[in-house]
C-alpha cells in the first residue's frame, strides 16, 4: 500500500467519485418515477381520491413506496415486503394476481378484476418507467354517459359469473390462471387448501396449445388425502390469448357408471357359474353380453361372439353350425324373426329345439331393461330321454297289464282310480280315461252295483280304501247279474293305495241225473 504513488491515489479516488455519482444520476430517477407513479392524479384515473387507494410500487420484487391505505395491507417498505407476500395476501380477493412481475412488465398493463366484486374491484397492475405500480381501485374510469349502463351490464355479468355453480377460469398461452370465478376459488381451496395459489391450474396439461376448436374431455381432480378423486367435463373454448374454461360436476355420473360396470361383472361372475346359455341383446339387438355356457352350447367360436354380432347374424350361425331345427323355409323364418324377437320381449318365446345330433334345448326369450332381450339356451337331453324312457316303460307296463284275463284297477290313499287295465274296461263297460272328471271308488262302486247283484264286498271295499291303518290282504266273492261268479282281491300297496283284482269264474252247470239211474 506505501508504495502506491500519491498520483494513482488520486486517480482511484476521482474513480469511486465519478462511480457513486452515476449511481446517483440512475438511481433518482427510478425514484422519482416511482414518487411520480404513486402521486398519479386519482381523480382522472378512477374518480375517487388516491390516498383513499391502496397502491403499491415494486421495483422488481421489492416493494419500495406504498400508500398510506397500501401500508395497512401490506406493511411498511422499510420492512422488505416482497411480491409474493403481496400476492398472498390479495389472493383471497384477487385469484388471479399475477404470480410474477415480470407478467406485467410483458404485458404493460394488467387488469385484474376481484373475487366478489366488492370494492376495490380492480387490481390495476403497471409496468411505468422501471417500476410497477398496483392500484386497487373501484374499477374503470368511464365517462358519464356510459356510466350507468357500463356498470349495470360489467355488474350483471360479474354476478352471473361468479354466482355460477359451475368452475370458469381462463388460462393464458403458457397454462397460467388469469381469471377465475367464485365457484373455481373455492374449488381450488377445497382441493388445495384455503390458501392456496389460484394462478397453478387445477387442471394441469389441458391441451390448449394445440386447439384450434372447442373441445370436451373428462379429467379428475386429486383430493388431498390421494385416494379419492373429483371428476369433472370440462369445456375448453380457445381464443386469441389463451383458453376459457368450464367445469361441470360428473361425480354423481362416474360413480353410476362404477357402479354399473361392478355390477355387469358381478352379474358375468355369476352367468358364468350357470350351466345354462345366455344372449342379452340391447336396444338395437346387438349381442351385448353371454356366459360361457353359451359357447359350450352353441359351439360358436368367443372371438365371433365377442364382435358383438347382430341377432340376425348370430341365429344365421346356429343355422349353419346346426345348432338349431333346419325350418321347413328359412327365408320365411328369417322374415318373421322380427315377431320371435317380439314375442321375447314380451316374455312369450318359448321353443323346443330337437337338433340332428340327439340333443334336446329348451330355448325361451325374456325381456331385459332398457329394451333389450334376452336369450336362455338349456340342454334338457337327460330330462327328455329320462322322460322317454319312463314314458315308455309306463306304456309297456300298461299292455303287459291289458294282456292279462283279469281286471285290475289301482285306488290311490284319497280314493282316486289311477290305473285300470284292458281287462277292467271290458268287465264293467266302462273308460274312466275317457272323461276328464276325477274317477273315484265311489264312482266304481255304483258301476259294480249297476252290473252285479246286491253284495255288502262293494261297501267293505270302499271302506278299505279309505282306511289308513290296519291294512291286510283279503278277499271275496261277488256274483254278476249275468250269473257269473267274480273272485275280489283286495290288497294295500305302497303310499295308501290299494289294488283290486277281478277274476271271473263260470257258473258250472250239473246235468239233471236221468231216469233208471242208480
Amino acid at each position: 500500500m506505501n508504495d502506491i504513488p500519491i498520483g494513482d491515489w488520486a486517480a482511484l479516488t476521482m474513480i469511486c467519485l465519478a462511480s457513486a455519482s452515476l449511481a446517483v444520476f440512475w438511481l433518482a430517477p427510478r425514484r422519482a418515477a416511482a414518487l411520480d407513479a404513486l402521486s398519479f392524479d386519482a381523480a382522472a384515473d378512477s374518480g375517487s381520491p388516491l390516498s383513499d387507494d391502496p397502491v403499491f410500487i415494486f421495483e422488481g420484487t421489492e416493494l419500495i413506496e406504498a400508500s398510506s391505505a397500501g401500508q395497512a395491507i401490506a406493511g411498511d417498505p422499510d420492512d422488505a415486503i416482497t411480491w409474493q407476500q403481496l400476492r398472498r395476501r390479495l389472493l383471497p380477493s384477487f385469484p388471479a394476481f399475477p404470480a410474477d412481475p415480470g407478467l406485467v412488465r410483458e404485458a404493460g398493463r394488467l387488469s385484474i378484476p376481484s373475487l366478489d366484486g366488492e370494492p376495490p374491484s380492480e387490481a390495476l397492475c403497471e409496468w411505468i418507467d422501471g417500476v410497477i405500480r398496483v392500484h386497487l381501485r373501484a374499477g374503470a374510469p368511464l365517462s358519464a354517459a356510459d356510466l350507468p349502463h357500463l356498470a349495470q351490464e360489467l355488474d350483471i355479468l360479474r354476478t352471473a359469473t361468479n354466482a355460477a355453480p359451475y368452475p370458469a377460469w381462463r388460462l393464458d398461452p403458457a397454462g397460467q390462471v388469469t381469471w377465475c370465478n367464485a365457484a373455481y376459488a373455492a374449488l381450488v381451496r377445497k382441493v388445495r387448501g384455503r390458501d392456496a395459489d389460484t394462478a397453478q391450474p387445477l387442471f394441469p396439461d389441458l391441451p390448449i396449445a394445440e386447439m384450434t376448436e372447442r373441445r370436451k374431455l373428462r379429467q379428475p381432480v386429486d383430493l388431498a388425502d390421494g385416494e379419492h378423486k373429483l371428476w369433472y367435463d370440462l369445456w375448453l373454448i380457445p381464443q386469441k390469448s389463451g383458453c376459457l374454461c368450464y367445469a361441470v360436476d360428473v361425480n354423481a355420473v362416474v360413480d353410476a357408471e362404477v357402479a354399473q360396470r361392478n355390477f355387469v361383472q358381478t352379474l358375468t361372475k355369476t352367468f358364468a357359474q350357470l350351466s345354462i346359455g345366455l344372449a342379452i341383446f340391447d336396444r338395437n339387438r346387438q349381442l351385448a353380453l353371454f356366459n360361457p355356457a353359451l359357447i359350450d352350447l352353441t359351439s360358436l367360436p368367443a372371438d365371433f361372439l365377442s364382435s358383438r354380432p347382430s341377432l340376425l347374424t348370430f341365429f344365421d350361425h346356429l343355422r349353419d353350425s346346426a345348432m338349431m331345427p333346419e325350418p321347413k323355409d328359412y327365408g320365411s323364418w328369417r322374415q318373421g324373426l322380427a315377431q320371435l324377437v317380439e314375442a321375447a320381449a314380451s316374455g312369450q318365446y318359448q321353443e323346443t329345439w330337437s337338433l340332428p345330433s340327439g340333443s334336446v334345448y329348451s330355448v325361451s326369450g325374456r325381456p331385459h331393461p332398457d329394451g333389450a332381450v334376452a336369450f336362455l339356451f338349456e340342454d334338457i337331453t337327460a330330462e327328455i330321454t329320462l322322460t322317454r324312457r319312463f314314458r315308455a316303460e309306463l306304456e309297456q307296463s300298461q299292455a303287459m297289464l291289458d294282456a292279462l284275463d283279469e281286471a285290475i284297477a289301482v285306488f290311490a290313499s284319497d280314493g282316486t282310480l289311477t290305473f285300470c287295465n284292458a281287462g277292467y274296461r271290458d268287465l264293467w263297460g266302462v273308460d274312466p280315461d275317457s272323461s276328464f272328471a276325477q274317477f273315484t271308488i265311489s264312482d266304481a262302486m255304483r258301476n259294480w252295483q249297476d252290473l252285479s247283484r246286491p253284495t255288502p264286498v262293494w261297501g267293505r271295499l270302499r271302506d278299505f280304501v279309505a282306511t289308513r291303518e290296519s291294512r291286510a290282504p283279503w278277499r271275496a266273492e261277488a256274483e254278476l247279474k249275468g250269473g257269473e261268479m267274480l273272485d275280489c282281491h283286495i290288497r294295500p300297496i305302497q303310499k295308501g293305495a290299494t289294488m283290486v283284482r277281478f277274476a271271473q269264474r263260470a257258473v258250472v252247470s250239473v246235468p239233471a241225473p236221468t231216469a233208471g239211474a242208480d
